[in-house]
């Protein structure tokens, strides 16, 4: 459903969310190896973020991303809609353009269910709550049963 940018782009956000602080900024290397993206990828999905003021970023030699308060209090769908495009939520599952509630594709009454519950999960969910959800996840893994 999410393109690879996308995929990308909500992985490096969690990075940059876990990794860094407004101190401690972290580096499109850095984090193209750890999350082995490719780096001119990354960059560009870095990119568009910063510039939509989803993350922030400081220029220069000792440079890099992190979040402000602000940015942890962006919801997940506000990422996938600036990389993948504000359509994503409404758009027929199969690709008809045709396709709505007056002329539903074969699969619109299932699909749409399940796609408007998504998008109600992911708009009321910040980058700081899913940050929190990874790093309890991690802890409950790590942790000897």
């Amino acid at each position: 459903m999410l393109s690879k940018s996308c995929q990308y782009a909500l992985r490096a956000v969690v990075y940059i969310a876990e990794e860094s602080s407004t101190t401690q900024l972290v580096g499109a290397q850095q984090m193209a190896e750890s999350l082995q993206i490719p780096k001119h990828f990354l960059s560009k999905i870095l990119q568009q973020l910063s510039r939509n003021k989803l993350i922030s970023s400081t220029k220069g030699p000792n440079g890099g991303f992190y979040l402000s308060r602000e940015n942890e209090q962006v919801t997940i769908d506000r990422i996938i809609e600036v990389i993948d495009g504000p359509g994503l939520f409404t758009a027929c599952v199969l690709g008809l353009p045709s396709c709505s509630s007056a002329h539903p594709c074969p699969l619109h009454e299932q699909a749409v269910g399940y796609r408007d519950g998504l998008y109600h999960k992911l708009k009321n969910l910040t980058i700081r709550e899913l940050t929190l959800v990874t790093r309890l996840e991690k802890k409950e893994s790590s942790t000897p049963k």
